[in-house]
């Protein structure tokens, strides 16, 4: 949505007009406004001008609104967006084009501005289910096959029991099960939806499942843009046409669509007649094109020493549908045409593992390992998505001696849970591997972010060197649960503007620039990690640089139900954690920022002279 006419009825329009056109701007900086062209518009232009707008924003009576617009509505695929708001901007009402015009996010984006209520009367919206026809849009699929969209909205909103089929996995997959309504079930196949007592069935997925033919109620298949098609081509391969077709046939015999995802090759190809005539059809979301070298540095099952003499790589099709696809895995192996050759791979990010479409290739089941940051401790302080990846776990491998338990008694039935505290890591990814060869989805849980402290490094070398899939959830650091818990701001303007993280030297030597007493010349603040048990030799490092009535603090298990906080000098850092027995667990915090009585000094964001992005000040002393 680029281009909005606002058209204002009567003086009160006005001025409403003239407050969204200042406002709307910067109450959204997240959303592409600043891109978006606000034009006034009169209301007598309105038919002249019906098809150059993406949406009309009326300010005055709804019937003017109403008369106005009937003789010019089409069909809601095509028709722009209309709101109407009333004279004293009380409400904003979606009056067309709700869901796929976008008339109710814009509804709701305006009352926001405004100060007003919104009004949605679309049913889908008002009941709290999916809107159907706004899916494709919101998550990047393409409504490939329905029997007729509207049927299908019919027989959802009216609750009529519902099957849910999905072999891949992403966002949209991910909010559909996370808010899945009663009346909808998801299933294992696309048969047991065909077969079971269901009158709609919605599918996501890339293949195509011919046996849907046989169902006697609605369905509408999604298709997700997540394959890689890789493909090679002989010099000139010539003609494109029909190349093309022979190509889509192929792809098609193996099961699955060719349009809307990326078609890949080497970049010798990309002005050659076939790759022209992809464009011409627009049949690829993407064309990507790699170099030989890229391409010879990927291993595939079939490489060919022809193909290496000719153009430098052993591989085309299979390389370049695996980079394509992010390094993912190959659904289709080289199928070889006269002049050309494909394969098919998928981005390792949309593999579903109970679902898996590789799963269907002999020899190719695997699964996915999610590093997911726990947070400090208190279970409500995880990422909604690390929850998410809890919730559908199959292993849960969790660091017991740093993580509370209570953040995995969100797992789903049948799902393993398994503390590390005990085990090497050897053992950790032994068990880690058994369950990824069996195609399960495995979190491995680490105290507060991963990234810190964390210990993943060995484990990621393990996954690369044995082509495990891995991604990685942040968290919530410690260091920022002491922040919150000690109510400071570890930056103070003009005084310090440097957090270090870090930890003293214990039985793992600290590299000899990051001793502790040179890091302490800066007298930044300062959170030290995992030195509760050397106390003695931390302070005496950082008293060689922070003077001895430096505010510290000693926090152990920050955000656990057990939590305790010490606040002190460092002359007497150690004897708080030798007499409070402070172990495991405890976060070490040095640094005149949290004195607590430490006099505040204004900062210039907020002050009212000071002229930035969003607001202009009231002179330009502060500019």
């Amino acid at each position: 949505m680029q281009k909005i006419a606002i058209i204002p009825i009567g003086e009160a329009g006005r001025t409403t007009a003239a407050r969204l056109k200042s406002e709307i701007r910067y109450a959204f900086p997240s959303k592409p406004w600043k891109k978006r062209k606000l034009l006034l518009l009169n209301r007598s232009a309105v038919k002249e001008h019906w098809k150059d707008f993406d949406a009309f924003v009326f300010i005055g009576a709804l019937g003017i609104c109403v008369r106005t617009i009937a003789p010019l509505v089409e069909d809601k695929h095509t028709d722009p967006a209309v709101i109407c708001i009333d004279s004293f901007a009380r409400h904003v009402i979606s009056v067309l084009s709700g869901h796929i015009g976008g008339a109710n996010d814009l509804t709701h984006d305006i009352s926001s501005v405004l100060k007003s209520h919104a009004v949605i009367t679309t049913q889908s919206d008002m009941a709290g289910l999916w809107a159907l026809d706004t899916l494709e849009k919101r998550f990047g699929w393409r409504e490939w096959l329905t029997t007729g969209i509207s049927h299908c909205i019919f027989n959802f909103v009216n609750r009529r029991p519902t099957a849910l089929f999905m072999d891949i996995c992403d966002e949209g997959t991910d909010y559909l099960e996370r808010t899945l309504p009663e009346h909808v079930t998801i299933v294992d196949s696309v048969e047991d939806a065909v077969y079971g007592d269901y009158a709609l069935i919605i599918i996501v997925s890339p293949r195509y499942y011919p046996v849907v033919d046989n169902f006697e109620g609605d369905f509408v298949h999604f298709l997700p843009r997540c394959l890689s098609i890789g493909f090679g081509l002989a010099h000139q391969a010539a003609p494109a046409a029909p190349i093309l077709r022979e190509m889509q046939h192929a792809i098609a015999h193996a099961g699955f669509c060719w349009d809307y995802q990326s078609w890949c090759s080497i970049d010798v190809k990309k002005d050659e007649p076939v790759v022209r005539c992809i464009r011409r059809a627009g049949i690829g979301a993407h064309l990507k094109f790699f170099t030989a070298q890229e391409l010879a540095s990927v291993q595939v099952p079939n490489p060919s020493a022809t193909v290496e003499r000719h153009v430098g790589t052993p591989s085309v099709c299979e390389a370049a549908a695996i980079l394509g696809a992010d390094g993912g895995q190959l659904l289709v192996e080289k199928i070889k045409g006269k002049d050309w050759t494909l394969a098919i791979a998928i981005n390792p990010r949309n593999l579903r593992p109970s679902h898996s479409l590789c799963s269907r290739q002999a020899g190719c089941t695997h699964g996915h390992i999610e590093i997911v940051g726990a947070g400090p401790g208190d279970p409500d302080l995880i990422s909604v998505r690390g929850r998410r990846m809890l919730e559908k776990a199959d292993l849960i491998l969790y660091a017991g001696s740093l993580v509370p338990k209570a953040l995995t008694e969100c797992h789903k039935s049948g799902a393993v849970v398994r503390s590390s505290a005990d085990m090497n890591l050897e053992e950790q990814c032994a068990l880690m591997k058994e369950h990824y060869n069996k195609g399960h989805f495995i979190v491995r849980l680490h105290t507060g972010d991963p990234c810190i402290f964390g210990a993943i490094q060995e484990q990621m070398a393990f996954f690369d060197a044995n082509g495990m899939d891995y991604h990685i959830t942040p968290g919530i650091s410690s260091f920022l649960a002491a922040a919150a818990e000690l109510q400071s701001q570890f930056t103070i303007p003009e005084r310090c503007q440097t957090i270090i993280l870090t930890r003293g030297e214990g039985r793992t030597p600290m590299p000899e620039k990051e001793q502790l007493h040179l890091l302490a010349r800066s007298q930044s603040t300062m959170c030290i990690f995992l030195s509760a048990s050397i106390v003695d030799d931390v302070q005496r490092e950082l008293l060689q640089e922070y003077p001895e009535d430096t505010p510290v603090a000693a926090c152990y298990h920050l955000t656990w139900p057990d939590q305790k906080i010490y606040r002190g000098v460092l002359k007497d850092l150690a004897k708080i954690v030798h007499d409070n027995h402070l172990t495991l667990t405890t976060m070490l915090v040095v640094g005149e920022a949290i004195d607590p009585h430490l006099s505040p000094l204004t900062s210039r964001l907020y002050n009212k002279h000071f002229t930035h992005l969003f607001r202009q000040g009231d002179d330009e002393q502060g500019s």
